[in-house]
């Protein structure tokens, strides 16, 4: 288990307002999350307080950390990999575009995002939990989940991290953490969905719990 930094480039390209979104007088934060908490319009494509303001396909934004992956995990087609909560599966299809030849499955609990995901690799997402994985023990060579197990209780934590574990030959996941409490109030002010607040020493303990053996990322809001 390594800890190999490959999202937070993409994630500090995005400028944050925190006190405006924590005191937003059209939708304040308890009104948000709930309305993100749906994984319908609102979190995806609805208003920008709520979540992503629309959640769209960028030519080359998810390509770079593809093909970081293809490089770091040494992919080749024919390999298979897997992303748990996937959304619109924009990164499954840049795969596809780094690597022709490789083999794509995402999972997403959204049923509005799978209908509105990439259309060329929409047939390719299972709708589902990432408490239960309906694939087989090691059927994938990398299993990824980006910014995404952060968002459950630790009640599904914990067979979600297992799950990971046992049908990846290789893992890589990315979630949100903090290291000051400046950082913790600002994950606190911007989250809508999270429901771990963990220090990267608490993460650490979840992967050693779970027998988590793959790599992970975190996210910091600075």
């Amino acid at each position: 288990m390594a800890y190999l930094d490959l999202m937070s480039p993409l994630h500090k390209s995005t400028q944050r307002d925190y006190l405006a979104r924590v005191n937003d007088p059209d939708y304040p934060k308890a009104h948000a999350a709930n309305l993100a908490k749906k994984w319908d319009y609102d979190y995806w494509d609805g208003d920008r307080r709520i979540n992503y303001g629309g959640y769209r396909y960028m030519e080359g934004r998810w390509s770079k950390i593809a093909a970081l992956m293809v490089e770091q995990y040494d992919l080749k087609a024919g390999d298979r990999v897997l992303d748990v909560g996937c959304g619109k599966g924009f990164l499954m299809f840049d795969f596809t575009q780094v690597l022709p030849g490789i083999e794509v499955r995402g999972l997403d609990i959204s049923s509005y995002a799978i209908e509105n995901a990439k259309p060329e690799i929409k047939d390719q997402i299972d709708e589902g939990s990432a408490t239960s994985l309906p694939y087989g023990e090691n059927e994938f060579d990398l299993v990824i989940s980006i910014n995404a197990l952060h968002n459950l209780y630790s009640y599904d934590l914990d067979p979600a991290l297992r799950e990971m574990e046992r049908v990846g030959k290789q893992k890589y996941l990315c979630v949100e953490s903090y290291r000051t409490e400046e950082e913790k109030t600002n994950l606190l002010y911007w989250q809508v969905t999270c429901e771990q607040f963990n220090t990267p020493k608490e993460w650490d303990w979840w992967f050693k719990h779970t027998g988590y053996t793959g790599d992970h990322s975190f996210i910091y809001f600075e």
